[in-house]
């Protein structure tokens, strides 16, 4: 079974990547599940109806968020009915949506997916992600043993100790949020695959999707700026491709993918 995983879709830029690029990817990459990052996919913050609805239109089976993704007013009733659908796992109690699932694929086996962001500089508001998740793989594992995990943190160290936890007990832990592909993939000695960060689907001509003028406006200045997208000049597709052993959701292969526009 060959799973890609797309890295953060940032703004209008990143949509226009998928729908040109992802249909003639999965051919030919005989890609069986997408899941993708979809929480900077409106704007560079947050996701919406329309937008989800056209990611899945465009060939993502399944999406997945992150520190931003309540960030669009009214995204909250398309984020708890969106069965394919899952933010971060570790928000306190009584936040929308889910944060894992277990996907009934027709053309393959059950296939589970666990969201979680990090604590380090990411902010107060989340529960711990190592605690988090070993619940819902209580829940997961009798259901199968093929499972992702997008853990969306800040720091290398942190997202490399979750995939050591891991290591065993999930197919791949698959790091985002930082935007900039790393050159760490790896099968750990259990069978789990691991990357730091797959990278940002997006334009590169840009400070991790920004526009490099309005960030370097306040960095200079300390003064508060709205950010802007980035004109779409350099604009490519990031991700990995697991192969995964469906008799035992061990990961036998994981290579970086990078497609320009």
């Amino acid at each position: 079974m060959n799973v890609l995983f797309v890295g953060d879709i940032f703004g209008r830029p990143g949509r226009t990547a998928i729908r040109r690029l992802l249909p003639a990817l999965r051919n030919e990459l005989e890609v069986d599940l997408v899941i993708a990052n979809c929480e900077n996919s409106a704007g560079g913050k947050g996701v919406t109806e329309s937008i989800g609805r056209e990611l899945f239109e465009a060939g993502c089976d399944l999406l997945t968020g992150g520190n931003h993704i309540f960030a669009q007013r009214g995204s909250e009733d398309f984020i708890e009915a969106e069965e394919r659908l899952v933010r971060p796992l570790n928000y306190p109690p009584g936040a929308p949506g889910r944060g894992w699932m277990i996907h009934e694929s027709q053309a393959g086996p059950l296939v589970g997916v666990i969201n979680a962001c990090g604590r380090s500089f990411m902010g107060p508001h989340y529960d711990d992600p190592f605690r988090a998740i070993d619940m819902a793989l209580e829940e997961i594992r009798p259901q199968t043993t093929i499972v992702f995990v997008d853990f969306h943190a800040e720091t290398t160290s942190e997202k490399v100790a979750m995939g050591w936890y891991l290591d065993g007990r999930v197919t791949a832990v698959l790091g985002t949020h930082t935007h900039i592909p790393t050159a760490d993939e790896r099968l750990l000695h259990k069978g789990t695959a691991y990357i730091t960060d797959t990278g940002m689907t997006g334009p590169y001509d840009s400070i991790i999707g920004d526009s490099k003028e309005s960030i370097l406006e306040a960095l200079l200045t300390q003064r508060p700026k709205r950010f802007e997208v980035a004109e779409a000049r350099e604009v490519s597709l990031n991700g990995v491709l697991i192969s995964v052993d469906t008799n035992n959701g061990a990961a036998t292969s994981i290579r970086r993918i990078r497609r320009e526009l």
